[in-house]
C-alpha cells in the first residue's frame, strides 16, 4: 500500500482559492504518477479528439450525427488518460456538492463581467472579429434550437478537457524539475490558456491578439472553478452556463430585430 503524499505547505496553496486539505491529481503520484512519456500520450488525445471535433467526416455534421464528434472531443483525450493512468482517470471528476452549483453560477457572472470589460477594451484597440458559432445561433428555430443548446453542453465537456489536461501536464512537469506549486499553477494556467486561445485562432480570422485576450483570458476564468474544486463538472458547468447567456442574449436579440422588422 502507498502511503498518502503529506500536505501541501500552506507557502505553496492559494490559501484564499483553494479548498483545504485538498490537491490536484497526479504530479505528486496521487491517486497514480503519470510518466513524461504517458503525458505526451494524453496529449496525442487531445490533439486527436479537437482534430476530430474541427474536422468531422460530413456523414457527422447534422443535427443529431453532430452530436458524435462532439462526445469524441472529450472521450478520446479521457481515453489516452485512462490508457496511462488506469481506473485513476476518473480523479478530474468528482461529486458535485451543493456550493459547487453556486460556484458555477458565480464564475460565469464573473467570466461575462470579464469578457465585457475586455470586449470594450479590445474594440477602442484593434479591429475584431465576430463569433459566427453566437451569431449563427440567433437564426435557430424549434428543435435545431434545442439540439444546438444540447450538443454545446457536451462540446464544452470537450473544452474542459483539452484545457485541463494540459494544464495538469505542465504542472507536473514543472514541478517535477523542481519549480515551486504555486508559480507551476500560474505557469500551467497561462499555458493552459494560450493553447485554449491558439484552438480558437480560426474563429476569429487567426486575429492573434483578439484570441489570447478575449478567449485567453475567459479560458483563465473558466478554469478557476476546477482551481478551486479540482472537479471538471463545476468548470464545465460555469463553461456552459455563461455560453448558454450569451446564446440566449443572441437569440433574443435577432428576435427582437425580427419583431421590429415585421
Amino acid at each position: 500500500m502507498h502511503e498518502s503524499p503529506a500536505p501541501v505547505a500552506a507557502s505553496q496553496r492559494f490559501a484564499w482559492l483553494e479548498r483545504p486539505g485538498d490537491d490536484f491529481p497526479y504530479y505528486r503520484g496521487r491517486p497514480v504518477a503519470i510518466s513524461a512519456a504517458g503525458w505526451w500520450v494524453v496529449m496525442v488525445g487531445v490533439v486527436a479528439g479537437f482534430a476530430v471535433f474541427v474536422y468531422p467526416p460530413p456523414f457527422l455534421r447534422g443535427q443529431f450525427s453532430g452530436f458524435v464528434p462532439a462526445a469524441l472531443y472529450a472521450a478520446i483525450p479521457l481515453a489516452a488518460l485512462a490508457f496511462v493512468a488506469g481506473r485513476a482517470w476518473t480523479a478530474i471528476f468528482r461529486p458535485l456538492r451543493g456550493r459547487d452549483f453556486l460556484l458555477m453560477a458565480g464564475f460565469a457572472v464573473l467570466n461575462i463581467a470579464v469578457t465585457l470589460v475586455v470586449g470594450a477594451i479590445m474594440v477602442n484597440l484593434m479591429q475584431t472579429t465576430a463569433n459566427e458559432v453566437v451569431a449563427d445561433a440567433g437564426a435557430l428555430q424549434g428543435a435545431g434550437l434545442w439540439l444546438f443548446f444540447a450538443r454545446t453542453a457536451v462540446q464544452l465537456l470537450g473544452e474542459e478537457v483539452m484545457s485541463i489536461l494540459p494544464f495538469l501536464a505542465v504542472l507536473a512537469w514543472l514541478t517535477g524539475r523542481g519549480m515551486g506549486r504555486r508559480a507551476a499553477v500560474v505557469v500551467a494556467t497561462l499555458a493552459a490558456a494560450v493553447i485554449f486561445a491558439a484552438a480558437h485562432l480560426p474563429t476569429y480570422g487567426w486575429n492573434v491578439a483578439q484570441a489570447l485576450m478575449g478567449v485567453g483570458m475567459a479560458r483563465i476564468v473558466l478554469l478557476l472553478p476546477y482551481i478551486v474544486t479540482k472537479n471538471i463538472w463545476v468548470s464545465t458547468g460555469a463553461h456552459i452556463l455563461n455560453d448558454w447567456a450569451i446564446f440566449a442574449v443572441s437569440i433574443l436579440g435577432a428576435a427582437g430585430v425580427a419583431e421590429d422588422g415585421g
